[in-house]
């Protein structure tokens, strides 16, 4: 059943207020935030208000305006760079992470080569706006039926992730490959992740794909939502609507003191069909903001 608009502001007046903060002083947002990839419509005016009005504390960004080149978008050119990190900045926000395409499964050179290239684009980026994180993937195989990566395919991930580590470190930005895909096996993520052998190297937990069990060291970012069914019958649903155990999963990240931001990741982009932003992102701040007390 969709939610309509009105029916919802109803719920969402106490949460929001609970959630929101104002300026210097006064006591600070909840660690919430939402990936770009939910709200592909829209502009950057857009996001930045209503994150600051719903009481989130940064955005992920994964695209913009249909874009996913993010360092390609006219608002992160050279020319309009720091006007948009005073744009930021001014709605009290931070940028969670900066979300590329790259997948660092690649064995043809050529090809090999334009990922790195792509991933150290987004690394620059992400360093000019003070963003911690730029995440990637390590193979993008059909995630309905994820296989058992190769011994080959987890040293081409490391290989990767050491590389793109030690370009990212002197920038003050951690590469995070998300668990997903056939990167979604704690015992493969904690063996690739011990081998790219980087102190600028963690994980993006996607708590749809994996637990936290042996990853905690390592989880720097979080990827959240929720859903019913399994597999390619997965629909997702708004925030306790569905069978993921968000709570849980909060709860088990502040048990081994996670320091980042609870990320909601709606998949609009690839699910035009699902609630609109406004619906969504409302919903889950208000969710989590009772999650988080």
């Amino acid at each position: 059943m969709r939610t309509t608009r009105r029916e919802f502001t109803k719920t969402l007046t106490g949460a929001v207020m609970a959630a929101s903060f104002a300026r210097a002083g006064e006591p600070a947002r909840l660690p919430i935030a939402f990936s770009t990839l939910g709200c592909p419509a829209w502009d950057l005016q857009k996001i930045l208000t209503f994150a600051e009005q719903h009481g989130f504390a940064a955005v992920e960004f994964r695209g913009l305006q249909g874009n996913l080149d993010l360092p390609s978008h006219a608002a992160f050119s050279a020319d309009h760079v720091a006007e948009t990190k005073r744009e930021i900045q001014s709605h009290g926000l931070r940028v969670a992470c900066v979300s590329s395409s790259a997948s660092l499964h690649e064995s043809d050179p050529e090809k090999r080569s334009k990922v790195l290239v792509d991933a150290r684009r987004f690394i620059d980026l992400a360093s000019t706006l003070d963003a911690p994180y730029v995440r990637v993937f390590g193979s993008s195989t059909d995630s309905a039926h994820p296989s058992v990566p190769s011994e080959d395919l987890k040293a081409r991930v490391a290989a990767g992730l050491h590389e793109l580590g030690e370009y990212a470190g002197p920038r003050k930005v951690t590469v995070i490959i998300e668990s997903h895909d056939d990167f979604t096996s704690s015992a493969t993520l904690a063996d690739v992740l011990h081998r790219a052998d980087s102190k600028s190297v963690a994980l993006l937990w996607d708590a749809h794909h994996t637990t936290v069990g042996q990853l905690g060291p390592w989880i720097r970012h979080t990827h959240l939502k929720d859903s019913v069914g399994k597999g390619g019958d997965r629909k997702y649903v708004l925030t306790g609507r569905g069978n993921v155990p968000i709570k849980e999963q909060i709860a088990a990240l502040r048990s081994i003191g996670y320091k980042g931001f609870y990320c909601f990741e709606w998949e609009k982009v690839w699910h035009p069909d699902l609630e609109d932003p406004e619906i969504a992102f409302a919903d889950y701040a208000r969710a989590v903001a009772d999650y988080l007390r």
